[in-house]
């Protein structure tokens, strides 16, 4: 049923009076500035309202998860070069950024072929994009199927790539907005005889790197742990002593390597922990570890983080950091020096210390919200910073508001006023701020917003103020649901205390 402009109006207005009869202090008023379409069907907005639901409760919509970056991630082109400096095998591979380019590479492959072995040679095309589930996945412009494709031809390869490179790729865990595939791996394609799973990480438990196994290979380890436990194999490492040989084929005997393949096993587990020590990783993960029809142990698919507080000392390494895969939010926040993630729902949070961050968010999932993000400006944050933090806020376009909660300690609360103040002005912020603040300078930040509050160069500040932690978070919530239901009806609102 279609509805008019005025009876969108009314609706949001009737949801703005039925928010403020909760048990927030200050009830909210919702002023209409501006209609911007004349009608809105009930239909349009059925999906926004199931995905509101998996919000509100907390919930993650069943079509993806979002992969959150915590180190440094590079693509698998990459970790494949810095492998090969380490005489770990891998399949032979090369990257193309045009389709052309893809298909010379694959011309190449079989001119370096053996002759005379009765076999064809076919590839492996792969999308370079930083997210899993690439083979399920879709290009959003095409339509077409699957990031990694088996093909037979060099020519296949290229018709291929054309399909991939500069398209969007969408998987589980990129969410609908996908990454942009702007480069593709082509490898040989060759037939796996055995699959193994290797790890290392770092063991908080063992108080060092640690050694995984499996001679289980190729699906997830959690599967391969909960219906094969005993397949599960562990053996710490010495960070001084690194791995002696007894022990290093040990733990190759024990993910099923004999023979000739033994030692090839142990070379390439000798070079990933080498790989593993020098280059400051938290963790390599190889899976699988195959060996082929023809003898050969290979590292087909290898996952390596690396400790982001080594970036000073392992620049080319750093320098290889793909910015464009990345959450430009959290690229941004990493330039000013903030403790910021991206996350999926619609109230912006600043605090300050992570723990409080944390609680923030649990508390606004408690009374129905979902937090746009998690930004910890710590205890040092100058006003600056804090601009950077309300600019990342304003430019995304998920948070329809801001709940500031600041525990002034080292974090001033009149740094945090001014910040606000000044990027009201510098920027244009304009969403709604529910601001709670305790502590150090309150009275000073509560004198500084006094004043701007009162000019009318800062009108399009639309500022809440609440000192119950609880009640802050409750009318963040409110907010966010009224300014959502503007949003639907293609209203625009301004939000204050009357």
């Amino acid at each position: 049923m279609a509805l008019s402009a005025a009876g969108v109006s009314r609706q949001v207005l009737s949801a703005a009076a039925r928010l403020s009869c909760s048990t927030s202090s200050a009830p909210l008023r919702a002023t209409i500035s501006s209609v911007t379409a004349a009608s809105a069907t009930s239909s349009s907005l059925l999906p926004s309202l199931l995905c509101a639901t998996h919000r509100a409760t907390g919930a993650t919509s069943p079509s993806h998860q979002r992969e959150q970056r915590r180190f440094l991630n590079l693509h698998e082109y990459q970790s494949m070069r810095i492998m090969k400096e380490f005489h770990i095998t891998t399949p032979k591979f090369a990257v193309a950024s045009t389709a052309k380019e893809a298909e010379q590479e694959a011309a190449t492959f079989l001119s370096e072929s053996p002759s005379g072995d009765g076999e064809p040679v076919d590839f492996v095309v792969k999308a370079q994009v930083l997210a899993g589930g690439r083979g399920l996945g879709f290009f959003r412009e095409n339509g077409y199927q699957g990031g990694v494709q088996v093909c037979e031809s060099p020519r296949e390869v290229g018709i291929v790539a054309e399909k991939m490179l500069g398209k969007t790729l969408v998987t589980k865990q990129t969410g609908k907005e996908g990454k942009l595939c702007n480069k593709v791996l082509v490898t040989e394609r060759f037939f796996i005889r055995k699959e193994k799973y290797v790890a290392i990480l770092m063991d908080r438990g063992a108080g060092g790197p640690i050694l995984i196994g499996s001679a289980r290979g190729g699906t997830s380890i959690e599967d391969i742990a909960h219906n094969y436990p005993e397949s599960i194999h562990k053996m710490p490492i010495d960070i001084n002593q690194g791995i002696s040989e007894p022990r290093l084929r040990e733990f190759a005997e024990l993910l099923g390597f004999s023979g000739d393949r033994l030692e090839a096993a142990c070379q390439c587990i000798r070079g990933l922990y080498e790989l593993f020590r020098s280059k400051d990783c938290t963790q390599i993960e190889v899976n699988p570890l195959v060996e082929t029809h023809d003898g050969r142990v290979l590292v087909c698919d290898a996952k390596l983080n690396f400790d982001d507080n080594a970036g000073f000392r392992q620049k080319d390494i750093f320098s290889q950091r793909d910015y464009s895969q990345e959450d430009p939010r959290e690229v941004a926040a990493d330039a000013a020096d903030l403790n910021y993630i991206g996350l999926e729902g619609s109230i912006g949070c600043m605090v300050n210390g992570a723990g409080l961050a944390m609680a923030t968010m649990d508390i606004i999932h408690l009374h129905g919200g979902s937090p746009a993000n998690f930004l910890d400006v710590g205890g040092g944050a100058d006003q600056h910073q804090i601009i950077e933090a309300l600019k990342i806020i304003q430019q995304d376009k998920r948070a329809n508001c801001v709940l500031v909660n600041i525990f002034g300690g080292i974090m001033r609360c009149d740094v945090i006023a001014k910040g606000l103040v000044a990027a009201a002005k510098e920027v244009g912020f304009d969403k709604p701020v529910v601001l709670r603040l305790e502590g150090t300078n309150k009275e000073a930040a509560k004198e500084v917003l006094k004043d701007v509050l009162t000019d009318p160069a800062y009108s399009a500040l639309q500022l809440l103020q609440e000192d119950d932690f609880d009640k802050a978070a409750q009318l963040a919530v409110k907010v966010a649901s009224v300014v959502d239901a503007a949003a639907k009806a293609n209203l625009k609102v301004h939000i204050s205390a009357p």
